[in-house]
C-alpha cells in the first residue's frame, strides 16, 4: 500500500511539472531589429544569463550577447525594493510597451516577451532570437525606461 502511494505521488509530480509550462509565441517581426520568440521551457536549455534589476534604474549587465537560433534563458532578479520588469523588443516595441504600461496604470505583468519582477523575486524568460542584430531590454515601470533602465542585447551568428 505504502509503495503504491509513493508511485502514485511520483507520477502525479511528473504530470504536474509537465503541465506547468506556459505557452510561447513569436513576437511580431520588425525590420529594425531581430524579434525573438519566447518559450517557457525547462531550465538548462541553451545558454543562461543572470540579470539584475536595481533601484538605481539599471539592468545589469548593460550589454548581453546571445547566439542567433540558440535558446537563452534570462534569469532576472529584482535586487531592489520597488517593482521592476524585464521586457525584450526593439525601439518600436519598447515604445508600444511603454504606452501599454501607462494605460494600465504602471502595473507590471508577465507576457510573451516580458516579465514583471517584484522586490527580491527571481524569474526566468527563455527566448530564441531568429536572426542576428541588436534589440533592447527595458523596464517600463513609470519613469524607469526614461530614466535609463535599459540594456542592449547583441544577437550574433
Amino acid at each position: 500500500m505504502y509503495r503504491s502511494a509513493l508511485i502514485l505521488a511520483a507520477a502525479l509530480a511528473v504530470f504536474i511539472s509537465g503541465c506547468s509550462s506556459g505557452t510561447g509565441s513569436t513576437a511580431a517581426p520588425s525590420a529594425a531589429a531581430a524579434s525573438p520568440s519566447s518559450t517557457s521551457s525547462a531550465s538548462g536549455a541553451g545558454t543562461r544569463i543572470e540579470v539584475q534589476l536595481t533601484d538605481a534604474l539599471k539592468i545589469q549587465p548593460a550589454t548581453m550577447s546571445v547566439r542567433v537560433g540558440s535558446p537563452v534563458t534570462i534569469v532576472v532578479t529584482n535586487t531592489g525594493t520597488t517593482d521592476h520588469e524585464f521586457f525584450l523588443g526593439d525601439e518600436e516595441q519598447q515604445a508600444a510597451h511603454e504606452q501599454e504600461m501607462q494605460e494600465m496604470g504602471g502595473m507590471t505583468h508577465d507576457e510573451d516577451m516580458g516579465i514583471g519582477v517584484e522586490p527580491g523575486e527571481t524569474k526566468e524568460l527563455t527566448v530564441t532570437f531568429p536572426e542576428a542584430g541588436t534589440t533592447l531590454a527595458g523596464c517600463h515601470v513609470a519613469g524607469h525606461y526614461a530614466g535609463g533602465m535599459k540594456a542592449n542585447v547583441e544577437i550574433t551568428s
